[in-house]
């Protein structure tokens, strides 16, 4: 996966691409310090758009308050219009945009207010997350062995770096067993989430997916709730085992970076007709179209990469 591009924000300015670094001894790096967001851009009729930026925004600020940082030195809407330049500045149609708060000198002896936070925001052209026939096919999925955190032990309502070990255990895992995705179970034994995804379950027509309270409050899930409930479909919210994954009419994940993708097998097991279900196609042709700029919601999830109040940014490191 290619993640080039011209320009990276840095502290508030737009710094060239290779020159977006950090030191080798950041506690980020050593320790997970640091929170992050995963954004996405769409090419629309107004030109690139970006999806609930400032809900992702807000979230961010809200992992960096649960992770312990002090307040930053930028707002929510300086952030926000940050996000965009970068996209304008590296010209995407487009893309992903990570935005990373970090501790970036200090912390040393595990305490958050002894380190120096930083923030930076990157973007790049990102288009299949699970593979490029995963939307039409849907993806083989198992049960990992790696248990989701208890929200005791890491906080699960927020994206801090250091949580997605977790993830990248049970995702290694499944990968090397054949699989395309895990499906963590929670410290009870229910159904919590994907490595990077929420899941549903559909069974007659209705939807159920996992509770808030042992999983991250999807962006992407939210949206699909609602978009759900629009078309008029019947949506709860509460426990899930594993059981009820195999004898499913549909299963389906969503996330930033896969959007909406089927599961078609799990555990060796063919889900309803062993492809991507009527529900799930439903839902992710109305998400397309929301992301689009052709939707029932776009316009309020929608902004406009060129929309007025972006921050001012100079470029430093070019030529």
């Amino acid at each position: 996966m290619g993640m080039e591009s011209t320009y990276v924000w840095m502290n508030g300015e737009l710094v060239d691409y290779a020159h977006a670094t950090v030191h080798f001894l950041t506690p980020a790096l050593h320790y997970g310090a640091g929170v992050f967001e995963g954004i996405r851009c769409y090419d629309t009729e107004r030109g690139p758009a970006v999806f609930r930026l400032e809900d992702h925004i807000e979230r961010l600020l809200k992992s960096a308050h649960v992770f312990g940082f002090r307040p930053l030195p930028w707002s929510a809407e300086e952030l926000a219009g940050a996000a965009s330049r970068t996209v304008a500045a590296n010209g995407f149609r487009e893309c992903y945009i990570r935005p990373l708060v970090y501790l970036s000198g200090g912390g040393w002896n595990l305490n958050v207010d002894m380190g120096e936070p930083a923030v930076g925001i990157a973007v790049w052209e990102w288009k299949n997350y699970l593979g490029a026939e995963a939307r039409e096919r849907g993806v083989r999925a198992n049960i990992s062995s790696f248990t989701r955190h208890h929200p005791n032990v890491m906080m699960t309502k927020a994206k801090i770096s250091g949580n997605y070990a977790n993830s990248f255990l049970a995702k290694t895992e499944s990968v090397r067993l054949g699989f395309e995705e895990a499906i963590m179970l929670d410290p009870q034994g229910y159904v919590a989430e994907c490595t990077g995804e929420n899941i549903f379950v559909v069974r007659k027509g209705a939807i159920l997916t996992p509770s808030l309270a042992p999983v991250l409050e999807g962006i992407t899930r939210d949206s699909v709730v609602t978009l759900a409930r629009d078309a008029g479909y019947e949506v709860a919210e509460g426990p899930v085992s594993r059981d009820q994954l195999y004898g499913a009419d549909e299963v389906f994940v969503c996330g930033t970076a896969s959007e909406v993708i089927g599961l078609r097998e799990i555990d060796f097991r063919a889900i309803g007709s062993g492809t991507t279900g009527p529900v799930t196609r439903a839902l992710q042709t109305a998400f397309h179209s929301a992301v689009h700029g052709t939707g029932r919601r776009s316009a309020e999830w929608l902004r406009c990469v060129g929309d007025p109040g972006n921050l001012a940014l100079r470029k430093t490191g070019t030529d």
